[in-house]
């Protein structure tokens, strides 16, 4: 859940071990590179329960180490409370948001903006699809990916 006073994003996937935690990792590092991280709240989340409590996907951790940059984070399903604390919720592809957006307008007084973070790409690469049952090489297209929309995205708010 977003904590505090700022702007606060929750990028959200399918099972939130491959494209919303590389997603999150890089946002952070944008925004700590930019010296505004305590401006933000930052965090990811998945659409199922698959994964809860695992770590991100191995091939994801090694694509983000290779970049230089670390996470520890634990995956995790989104909560109604998202809906009300988050300003925006950026997610993967069709299917995410769907589900998002049907959660979504299940709760009272949601503020989410509920978008694709392909929306931001300057290539205008909408989907962000799952590496999954890919090889290494997608988990390096979806980083690349995340790079372009999350400095676009953080360019315009």
């Amino acid at each position: 859940m977003a904590q505090g006073s700022g702007k606060s994003v929750l990028f959200v996937c399918l099972g939130n071990i491959c494209r919303s935690p590389i997603a999150e990792a890089v946002f952070r590092k944008l925004v700590t590179d930019a010296g505004t991280s305590k401006e933000w709240s930052i965090d990811s989340a998945a659409t199922s329960d698959w994964n809860v409590g695992s770590s991100p996907d191995s091939r994801a951790l090694k694509c983000l180490k290779s970049h230089g940059i670390e996470t520890a984070h634990r995956a995790q399903q989104i909560t109604r409370d998202d809906f009300l604390s988050y300003d925006y919720i950026l997610c993967m592809d069709e299917s995410n948001l769907r589900d998002l957006k049907r959660k979504g307008s299940q709760v009272q007084n949601s503020k989410a903006k509920i978008e694709l973070l392909g929306s931001y790409d300057p290539q205008k690469k909408l989907i962000i699809e799952d590496p999954y049952y890919g090889r290494d090489e997608d988990f390096e297209t979806v980083y690349q990916q995340c790079i372009r929309c999350c400095k676009s995205f953080l360019e315009r708010t």
